[in-house]
């Protein structure tokens, strides 16, 4: 087992169940939401949904990933994020900059770990593109690195999200998706600071259910810390059945959006609320029930220490 920080170790408390597995609830998209529903384009609008989805989801999930732009502040600031949820906030910039096979990524401008420490986030979360034979790939470890040691300077859990891209066509194959999913984790997750593996499942949506398991139990033997599935915008049904393969496997539970809530980016008023309260909420529910179920608690990965005179050098 590896030590935590006694703070890390209370934000990894405070954002899974009880008996140590992980249902976040997605909430930080931005630009795909924007470009989904034309009304999303005014702040107000976006933040309303997310507000929305918050309030009526969070206390199924047992944290929230949020964006500091829209909706993180105004979630707590309106009491859409109840006070016993777990609050993560992005940190990354929507999209990224360089070529598309040397993509790189930045922070919001304005924002930063220290900002989201103060604010009250138990952790923030880093999207990285990421493919282990870009010529971009040392300069994104380089900058993981450097956001890592500042969380670890703020002592602020690191929630990692790397997502894989081609370098050549305009889609991974099932072998290569397989090959840069677990290099990513083996090489991403020995960066110290780096806590919890946002990961995508590690083969193509289409790709023969045979092939799952020892796609997940790959990943999971190459990943240094706890890691959670991503929904990726997958159907619900799809994704539940790569969540009992990943956690299976080893995942300590799961990180969903649009496959809980993706139907009520185009209602609004009553209809939203209805779809949420009723088919995104029973969504959730089978998704906690599993990783309940099913997860790898993350504490059989850390532990901390608390001898009598910690105060002293904390």
């Amino acid at each position: 087992m590896r030590a935590l920080s006694l703070a890390k170790y209370r934000s990894f408390q405070q954002c899974a169940s009880p008996r140590g597995a992980f249902t976040f609830l997605a909430l930080d998209h931005r630009q795909n939401l924007r470009k989904a529903n034309p009304r999303f384009q005014e702040d107000a609008e976006l933040s309303r949904f997310k507000l929305d989805v918050t309030r009526e989801l969070a206390a199924h999930a047992t944290a929230v990933l949020l964006d500091p732009e829209v909706s993180a502040a105004q979630a707590v600031a309106s009491g859409a994020l109840p006070g016993d949820r777990g609050l993560v906030v992005a940190l990354e910039a929507t999209g990224y900059s360089g070529e598309p096979t040397a993509r790189k990524a930045q922070l919001i401008p304005g924002w930063s770990v220290e900002k989201a420490k103060r604010m009250g986030a138990q952790m923030a979360k880093l999207l990285v593109y990421y493919h282990p034979d870009s010529p971009a790939a040392a300069e994104i470890e380089e900058f993981t690195a450097q956001i890592a040691a500042q969380c670890q300077q703020h002592d602020l859990a690191l929630m990692l999200e790397p997502l894989s891209y081609p370098l050549v066509g305009e889609k991974l194959s099932a072998e290569e998706k397989r090959r840069v999913v677990v290099e990513t984790a083996r090489r991403l997750t020995a960066l110290p600071g780096v806590d919890l593996l946002k990961a995508e499942f590690p083969l193509p949506a289409d790709a023969p259910e045979a092939e799952w398991t020892l796609a997940c139990a790959d990943l999971n033997a190459a990943s240094r810390v706890p890691w959670i599935v991503l929904s990726a915008a997958v159907s619900f049904d799809l994704y539940l059945k790569q969540v009992i393969a990943a956690c299976q496997a080893g995942a300590s539970g799961v990180a969903v959006g649009r496959a809980v809530w993706q139907e009520a980016v185009s209602l609004d008023g009553a209809s939203r609320l209805d779809f949420l309260r009723t088919t995104a909420r029973e969504r959730l529910l089978r998704l906690t029930a599993l990783t309940q179920a099913l997860a790898r608690p993350w504490t059989e990965s850390y532990t901390t220490e608390a001898p009598f005179d910690w105060y002293k050098e904390y």
